[in-house]
């Protein structure tokens, strides 16, 4: 048995989910967005890799993180970028998805980067239309550049994710960021912990590889990262927890809760915080949050799908 090189490629490719990406392809995008973040520090930012080739955003849902830094991602590679919120395209006139994704589709585009509150939505699209698919967030279900940008921070300060505990507090049931998380962290051979109110839990969620608990404290115990989401506060009126100042009090990462995890542990949350919430303040803005650096790390990691899904890959050494 000997090694071969084997080539690694994101050209032509959709990006739905971590779930079904090889961990050779995360790791293409964390090797690409390590070079990309060079170019967000320089005076001039713009290069002309992706010259001639056109970008849109299609949003269903707010969005502000996610669709200004894939916008800036595409012109600071040379693309031209056009946003499409639906309060002001044809959806309102009751336009369908397949009728706007296919209207999209014939204006020549050659990516399509798409948030829609529906699971599956982008797999959808993926089937429907020609453009390269770009998951921007698909309901509850996956939200990958997210993950592969807090992939790369916590490799960018730890170095190799292996071995590494991770802890995931907050509403696990709903969160797409979560999910990505999971099966990226997994493949890089991360060990994860999940803690929150057993009615925002999704069911048989163990039965994935990860741990449980039903106290945050069991969860943040010699942590090496603690990646807080946030508490969805419209979720509140369906009576999944009791009251914002209870779910502070039993499950919000504050001081005394942070040093149960490692002195270097890595605080992360995806935005946008609800302060005095899920995270107080001081955690927030503490020498041990990467959430400021986590917003440089997205764009940059943007920046390297959009490269790698219209110009190309890597070889790596495999064994035959």
């Amino acid at each position: 048995m000997g090694l071969t090189k084997k080539q690694v490629t994101l050209r032509g490719k959709d990006i739905l989910g971590l779930q079904h990406m090889t961990t050779q392809e995360m790791l293409l995008v964390l090797d690409t967005a390590r070079e990309m973040k060079g170019i967000i520090g320089r005076d001039i930012k713009k290069v002309p890799t992706l010259r001639g080739k056109s970008i849109i955003n299609l949003f269903f849902e707010p969005s502000t993180r996610t669709r200004t830094s894939f916008e800036l991602a595409g012109k600071y590679l040379g693309a031209d970028v056009v946003n499409i919120t639906t309060s002001a395209s044809s959806v309102v006139k009751g336009e369908s998805l397949r009728d706007t994704l296919m209207t999209v589709e014939a204006m020549g585009v050659d990516i399509i980067v798409m948030r829609h509150e529906a699971e599956g939505a982008a797999q959808y699209a993926s089937q429907a239309v020609s453009p390269v698919i770009i998951n921007a967030g698909d309901g509850a279900h996956e939200h990958p550049s997210q993950g592969l940008l807090d992939l790369f921070s916590i490799r960018e300060r730890k170095g190799d994710l292996a071995s590494l505990k991770v802890a995931i507090i907050g509403d696990i049931l709903h969160s797409r960021v979560a999910r990505s998380n999971i099966w990226g962290l997994q493949k890089m051979g991360a060990e994860i912990h999940l803690a929150g109110p057993q009615t925002l839990m999704p069911r048989d969620i163990d039965k994935v590889g990860v741990f449980v608990h039903n106290k945050v404290e069991e969860a943040l115990e010699g942590a090496d990262v603690v990646n807080i989401l946030r508490i969805q506060r419209e979720r509140q009126q369906k009576g999944l927890f009791p009251s914002a100042r209870e779910y502070a009090r039993i499950f919000g990462i504050n001081k005394e809760r942070l040093a149960l995890a490692k002195p270097d542990a890595l605080v992360m949350h995806p935005g946008p915080m609800n302060r005095g919430l899920e995270i107080a303040p001081d955690i927030a803005y503490s020498d041990q949050s990467v959430i400021q650096e986590q917003v440089k790390n997205g764009l940059a990691v943007r920046m390297a799908l959009l490269f790698l899904v219209l110009m190309g890959g890597k070889d790596f050494e495999a064994t035959a």
